[in-house]
């Protein structure tokens, strides 16, 4: 659970000294690597190479000031940048190497079990002490961690990580066959389903174009390390904070509608990192958040033991005619209506949905998933047949 603190001027200073120890032990493992491997050729890894070396730098004159901060915090730290090389030679993974880590932007740090601890109105944390917090609402189970950050605008957060002996519940076996959805994403209606619901796309970034470009303007006209400089790129982190929020409460709203009306959503899977190569549509995809949906989808599905089917990436769901299964060859994104071979007049995006549902009960009766009801074999409503002559 997150929650949001409260730190006073004395707290916020020894939480941004405690960012910082972080991020210097980041940087530092980091550096050390980078010079080993092309000076030498050697592999180092921070967590078994580089992690021993804090107890000594403590010791030592230069670096004794480390022994004012939480040392699980410190190792972390080398935990965490083995976790990025670790991404970084991933191969199926999209990380690149390893950057290091600016005093601006988010800063965050991990304390363990031990001195760390929460009640109903702060958290404590070792080597700083309480921070009042707004615990929101009641926390069960044992703690484990708590993860503490600061945003870009500068507010503090704490992610409080327990363990429960709660079970997730079993997913649905018998399902409704009316109570599968199909969902094909879009960009003019962000959400379109099999049933002709279509959402539309609040389009976030637009609606703060004209405010976020006069407050960069203003940011570049500042001088670089002065004080203006500073409040006008908290000016403009705010304003991208603000978007950031608005998309995650109307993703968190719709994903939650969603699974609650359905015991079974199918979705389609999308290679958006290829999609944002398209240079007039990057910028709208990237809006969209279309991968950011489908998580919110996933766990609250998990939750609810519902069941999320996501396709093939290579099903052709616009191509294919919902009503007859034949499949055209050729569909540019600027028809959005279609007149099959057989007669039906198709809506692009409607028309895609009910493919993407049909594939989905496939799958659910592959795994085993039995039907109560099953609808009877009859066209789509959404198809129109030509007028004839």
């Amino acid at each position: 659970m997150k929650v949001r603190l409260y730190p006073d001027d004395q707290a916020k200073a020894e939480l941004d000294r405690q960012f910082g120890a972080v991020r210097f032990v980041y940087n530092k493992a980091l550096a050390i690597i980078s010079h080993r491997y092309k000076v030498h050729g050697d592999s180092l890894r921070a967590s078994k190479d580089i992690k021993p070396l804090l107890a000594v730098a403590k010791r030592s004159r230069k670096y004794s000031w480390l022994k004012d901060f939480d040392s699980i915090a410190l190792q972390e730290a080398c935990r965490n940048l083995d976790t990025a090389f670790k991404n970084f030679f991933d191969k199926s993974s999209p990380s690149r190497y390893p950057r290091f880590k600016s005093r601006r932007g988010q800063q965050s740090s991990y304390h363990c079990t031990g001195t760390t601890a929460y009640d109903d109105e702060s958290i404590t944390l070792p080597k700083i002490g309480k921070i009042p917090a707004k615990i929101h609402r009641d926390i069960k189970g044992s703690l484990k961690s708590i993860t503490v950050s600061r945003s870009p605008t500068g507010k503090y957060y704490a992610a409080i990580l327990v363990d429960t002996d709660e079970v997730l519940p079993e997913q649905i076996t018998d399902i409704n066959a009316h109570s599968v959805r199909g969902i094909d994403v879009g960009l003019a209606a962000l959400v379109n389903c099999d049933n002709g619901i279509k959402i539309d796309n609040p389009r976030f970034i637009q609606r703060s174009t004209k405010n976020l470009r006069r407050k960069q303007k203003s940011l570049s006209r500042k001088k670089k390390g002065s004080s203006n400089r500073a409040k006008a790129r908290l000016a403009v982190a705010k304003c991208h904070e603000k978007v950031a929020n608005a998309r995650n409460d109307f993703q968190h709203k719709l994903s939650r509608r969603l699974v609650d009306e359905n015991q079974a959503i199918v979705v389609e899977t999308l290679k958006v990192k290829n999609m944002m190569k398209n240079r007039r549509l990057s910028k709208a995809i990237a809006d969209a958040s279309w991968h950011s949906q489908i998580e919110k989808l996933s766990y609250k599905a998990e939750q609810a033991g519902k069941h999320l089917v996501k396709i093939d990436q290579w099903f052709a769901s616009s191509k294919t005619c919902s009503c007859c299964g034949k499949k055209v060859e050729k569909l540019p994104l600027n028809i959005r209506s279609w007149t099959c071979a057989c007669g039906a007049v198709l809506d692009r995006d409607t028309n895609a949905a009910i493919n993407i549902r049909q594939q989905g009960i496939l799958k659910l009766k592959a795994r085993g998933s039995p039907f109560l009801l099953m609808e009877a074999c009859v066209r789509p409503t959404h198809c129109r047949l030509r007028p004839e002559k």
